[in-house]
């Protein structure tokens, strides 16, 4: 079975920055894509970015320009760089891994940004 390990999740003041690290269990060119997902106090979990096997990443437009979406294949690891953190970035962060109609999911890590 797939798993995923997010880490990096945290309690960061406005402005500042988070890295989350995912660590898949197998090769990351075994997916479609591998990206993140958020999801904020009584909201739906929502696309934040992902990166597909060709390198293409796609970004929610509330996080263009702040978040960055990278990887390192020889650690089958994708990393969210994540600066000038808003209030309103708070969410669970979880990593998704998906190939085909099949999707793997993470536990998910907390982030809170203060004001």
């Amino acid at each position: 079975q797939v798993q995923l390990v997010e880490s990096g999740g945290g309690l960061v003041q406005a402005g500042g920055s988070l890295r989350l690290s995912c660590q898949v269990s197998e090769n990351i060119f075994n997916f479609n894509a591998v990206g993140w997902y958020g999801q904020a106090p009584g909201k739906q979990r929502e696309l934040v970015a992902d990166i597909n096997v060709g390198g293409k990443v796609n970004y929610a437009d509330s996080v263009k320009g702040r978040f960055t979406i990278s990887r390192d294949s020889a650690k089958n690891t994708v990393y969210l760089q994540m600066d000038s953190l808003k209030p309103e970035d708070t969410a669970v962060y979880t990593c998704n891994a998906r190939i085909l109609r099949r999707q793997f999911w993470g536990q998910g890590t907390q982030v809170t940004v203060s004001s």
